[in-house]
């Protein structure tokens, strides 16, 4: 095999033209070997140079990336504090998983379910945020969307019950200095709003026929919805 570098990076090499360049001291650790050696695919002297050419470019390019990640960023200092991202601050998905993992070992699938929903509800209206930038005013906010949806007051209650033992949980386990914005917003008492509606029984039996006409796993629920009195989530 005879080799021969007719120019600066080209090498011949049984009349095929090959790139060599030794990798900088400062990057030998981001490469197996300490100097790179491909073939440039051409028997042209003319075209190897071109293709050299246009290789250093680019490999200068990727090499500058390199040593400007490793460096200092200038003026870090001066950067405004807000604006610094604060990675020991979870956001609100981050608590719910933490809930589940910790509060939900032996609970039931209803356990896991309500929690997901209600904090589906909040990143649905306020968005999926660090938990210590929700205010009260933002949880005001959320309540009168939930009594906005025909949700009852006792209802409303529940779901904010869920959310604020979610968020204690975050504050408490991460050590954060705040304070749970869902837990001073004001609830409407139950008694001044819920309403108990009752179908009337002729209704309930053309809805029990037609459910058992149907004869699915979605009418049988419904079935015995109506006939137990029981709430969606408890089947």
């Amino acid at each position: 095999m005879s080799n021969k570098c007719v120019a600066n990076h080209v090498l011949l090499r049984n009349e095929t033209y090959y790139f060599l360049k030794r990798v900088p001291t400062d990057l030998k650790d981001y490469y197996s070997v300490k100097r790179l050696c491909f073939s440039l695919k051409t028997k042209s002297y003319s075209s190897a140079l071109r293709i050299t050419k246009s290789v250093l470019q680019r490999l200068e390019d990727y090499w500058l990336g390199i040593r400007l990640q490793k460096m200092d960023i200038p003026a870090i200092h001066l950067v405004k504090s807000e604006n610094k991202s604060d990675d020991s601050t979870p956001i609100l998905s981050d608590a719910l998983d933490l809930y589940l993992r910790l509060k939900g070992k032996g609970k039931d699938k209803t356990f896991v379910r309500t929690a997901n929903r209600n904090i589906e509800y909040i990143i649905k209206v306020l968005g999926n945020r660090a938990i210590k930038t929700y205010s009260t005013n933002d949880a005001g906010k959320f309540r009168d969307w939930l009594i906005e949806q025909g949700m009852s007051n006792s209802t409303v209650k529940r779901v904010f019950s869920s959310i604020r033992a979610i968020i204690n949980l975050a504050i408490n386990e991460f050590g954060l200095n705040i304070l749970n914005p869902f837990s001073k917003v004001y609830l409407p008492s139950s008694s001044s709003v819920d309403i108990n509606r009752v179908i009337p029984r002729e209704d309930l039996i053309k809805i029990q026929s037609i459910c058992k006409k149907e004869d699915d796993e979605l009418r049988w629920i419904v079935a015995l919805l109506s006939d137990s009195g029981m709430r969606l989530s408890e089947p």
